[in-house]
């Protein structure tokens, strides 16, 4: 009886219920809390509103020692007060507040593989702690195919079926290439597709081109996930780690051919916030705006 209470307990102090998990969405990374270092100039995400669907929150890690950092920090840090006040803003006005858990700084998922019931807790407690509407699986290190559907298990039976559980591969891991993760990304969909809300492809580095359709359309041309839970990640600005940046004229060609040819198209993130163009560092906003725009 007590387990069945803690369970409704966690549910009831769960975030905001998310928006509806529509397509065409405007997803976008938001790593970069202070500009010009730690001590810089605080990046706010409220001009967000009304401009993107999703913001992700980065980066989760869970750490040797039973510690949580949001970068290099832990959560609760003075550094991110007011950046949690205002995550909270933009949920009340619609947007969907995701964690992303891992990336390239590698040992999270390996932590949750070999010890789940130390590390598992810590990720849950964030979640509850924050409201946060989902969890970005960005899996930069191999692990299992069963680690990985444990942790989406978990999260849904905590948190309920309207919690977003999103992942984040490389482009290539979804029509069946070369991935970062040590499991297969088709049968993953195959076994927890129902309970996946969306992918964010990194169509950039290498593992995918998002100068034109055709990589996008290699992924669906597989017949295993479907175009409303495949949304095509792009580098905002060639500054931020890696070649494959396309300008937003070129995006917006590709993204407008991809919703003829496909009308349920996922949508577009972008890595990420603080430096988008075309207003770089004083309107990163704009990114979202024109993206948005795109799509109509």
């Amino acid at each position: 009886m007590r387990k069945v209470f803690l369970a409704l307990l966690l549910v009831l102090l769960a975030a905001p219920p998310a928006q509806a998990a529509t397509s065409k969405r405007t997803v976008v990374y938001y790593q970069t809390q202070y500009s010009q270092g730690s001590t810089g100039t605080y990046v706010s995400p409220l001009p967000l509103g009304g401009r993107a669907t999703d913001v992700l929150v980065a980066a989760i890690h869970l750490d040797p020692n039973s510690v949580v950092h949001l970068n290099d920090h832990p959560p609760e840090h003075p550094r991110y007060t007011q950046m949690w006040k205002d995550l909270a803003s933009l949920q009340s006005r619609g947007v969907n507040v995701i964690g992303m858990l891992g990336g390239a700084a590698q040992g999270s998922f390996q932590r949750l593989q070999n010890d789940f019931g130390t590390y598992y807790p810590l990720l849950r407690n964030l979640v509850s702690k924050y409201k946060l509407n989902g969890i970005d699986l960005d899996v930069e290190e191999r692990v299992s195919l069963a680690s990985i559907e444990r942790v989406i298990d978990a999260l849904k039976a905590d948190f309920g079926s309207g919690f977003i559980v999103t992942l984040s591969p490389v482009a290539s891991a979804l029509w069946g290439g070369g991935n970062l993760s040590g499991f297969n990304y088709e049968q993953l969909y195959r076994d927890r597709g129902s309970k996946i809300s969306w992918f964010h492809g990194q169509f950039y580095n290498g593992w995918g081109n998002a100068s034109n359709g055709n990589d996008y359309t290699r992924i669906i041309n597989r017949g295993v996930i479907p175009q409303n839970k495949v949304v095509m990640a792009t580098l905002t600005n060639s500054a931020n780690g890696g070649s494959g940046y396309v300008p937003i004229s070129t995006l917006r060609t590709t993204v407008r051919s991809l919703i003829g040819k496909y009308p349920t198209f996922g949508g577009v993130a972008g890595w990420e916030y603080f430096n988008s163009l075309p207003g770089g560092t004083s309107a990163p906003w704009q990114w979202a705006s024109e993206v948005t725009a795109m799509q109509k």
